[in-house]
């Protein structure tokens, strides 16, 4: 029976290689002034257009912003978000 044993820096070293390797693979970086995501959920979409829950759930009801739901999480592209900005009628 070959016993191989781990010590903290194995596990250090093991970590910092997961990171880096999750950060290479990265698509959609998510810290301020870095390229936008595709998806943004509702909340990340009521801060940057600055509303409030109601007014997000009337631009879906009236169907001014398309939408995704997931689960319980509803997900908008970020492609129509700045369409229904620049003022852009026909977003579907």
């Amino acid at each position: 029976m070959n016993v191989d044993l781990i010590t903290r820096d194995d596990l250090d070293k093991f970590k910092k290689e997961l990171l880096e390797e999750i950060r290479r693979y990265q698509q959609y970086p998510r810290k301020q002034g870095q390229e936008a995501r595709v998806w943004l959920k509702s909340y990340e979409v009521r801060k940057l257009l600055n509303i409030s829950a109601g007014t997000l759930q009337n631009l879906r009801i009236n169907g001014t912003l398309p939408y995704n739901k997931i689960g319980g999480l509803m997900y908008y592209r970020y492609e129509d978000i700045q369409k229904l900005m620049d003022g852009v009628n026909n977003i579907k």
